[in-house]
């Protein structure tokens, strides 16, 4: 894709709005990673003297002010792993953020609080979008994971501003652009989890999957009569009596795709990994996908979890930081953030 990219945009001594991934649950945990991502497009905005305004989410608020999902943890976490001025800011919009920003020094950082307590952002709204681009000359999207999401920070605020995507993101698109352009075949989908919507990405899948595998929590909600069961693209797995995990013939049949396949996407867990008497399904999918000499891809945090328990990270080509994000992207090519950066969304 031909996509703005940081280094083509000058952002030297301008005040730059940086959209990131903040939304970390645990801050002693390996969801750090989505904080370590972020490091080289801040030392590129530091380096070229930016004034720059770190904004994202936190969770699910429903607008409301929540003190657990506060983003002031994060900036601290941020600051401790980047080295970085990073200072705080307890509002997200006013006079009192205007007069902060406006303080910000070349090569140093203020993060906003929470998008997510303003509900304006998640309702796309128009003098919500015209308040935050007030901060800045230049908006940056490094938040992969939450770009197909209409919401007013990644849609609407890069029409007003001169906009480009970050480093991170970058990277996501060069991996994930691989199974859409020229993959190795067979092309084979592992999609599990307890999401149901995942299966509204199954039919825009097809056209790029040899085989789609559907586990986690997702046959039960495959009615017995649905044509997805006499479609030879699909290899549905049978859960175990508490629906916790697919059956051992169900992993079999799994290991036997996979071990044939050139380009393998892992989208969830098998079952509920966390616990150990139903960790069998994820940990022997994931351990025949990483025996596998395949392009191997994998997105969402459970299944970055998983991957991570069982110490499997170097075995993956790429983890990507979004799981509906990436399912997202392979079967439409493209995300509503990045359409947003040609200036060309509704």
């Amino acid at each position: 894709m031909n996509l703005p990219t940081l280094q083509e945009q000058s952002a030297t001594n301008k005040k730059v709005i940086l959209r990131a991934d903040l939304d970390v649950k645990k801050l002693k945990t390996n969801e750090n990673e989505r904080l370590k991502n972020l490091l080289p497009t801040l030392s590129y905005l530091s380096e070229n003297k930016a004034k720059t305004v770190i904004i994202g989410h936190r969770g699910r608020t429903g607008g409301e002010v929540s003190e657990k999902l506060s983003l002031k943890p994060v900036a601290e976490k941020l600051r401790e792993i980047s080295g970085k001025n990073i200072d705080f800011i307890d509002e997200v919009v006013g006079e009192k953020v205007k007069a902060k920003v406006n303080e910000i020094k070349p090569g140093e950082f203020l993060m906003l609080e929470n998008l997510r307590f303003d509900k304006r952002e998640e309702e796309n709204d128009e003098g919500f979008t015209k308040s935050l681009a007030s901060f800045g000359e230049v908006y940056v999207n490094d938040a992969f994971s939450v770009s197909h999401r209409k919401h007013s920070s990644i849609v609407s605020l890069p029409k007003l501003l001169q906009s480009c995507i970050g480093f991170h993101f970058s990277n996501e698109i060069k991996h994930l652009e691989k199974v859409l352009n020229n993959p190795k075949n067979p092309v084979v989908f592992v999609i599990s989890g307890i999401k149901q919507d995942k299966i509204n990405f199954f039919e825009k899948l097809e056209g790029t999957a040899d085989k789609i595998l559907v586990a986690g929590r997702l046959p039960e909600y495959i009615h017995d009569t649905s044509p997805l069961r006499e479609n030879v693209k699909y290899v549905i797995g049978r859960l175990m009596p508490d629906k916790e995990d697919i059956t051992v013939k169900s992993i079999e049949k799994f290991e036997k795709e996979i071990s044939s396949a050139g380009t393998i996407i892992v989208s969830g867990p098998m079952g509920k990994f966390e616990e150990e008497g139903h960790q069998m399904g994820t940990k022997r999918v994931l351990k025949a996908v990483s025996n596998s000499d395949a392009f191997k891809v994998a997105g969402g945090g459970n299944t970055e979890a998983a991957i991570t328990k069982f110490s499997l990270e170097d075995k993956f080509d790429w983890i990507s930081t979004g799981g509906g994000a990436m399912l997202e992207f392979l079967s439409t090519g493209t995300l509503l953030g990045l359409i947003a950066l040609s200036k060309d969304v509704n």
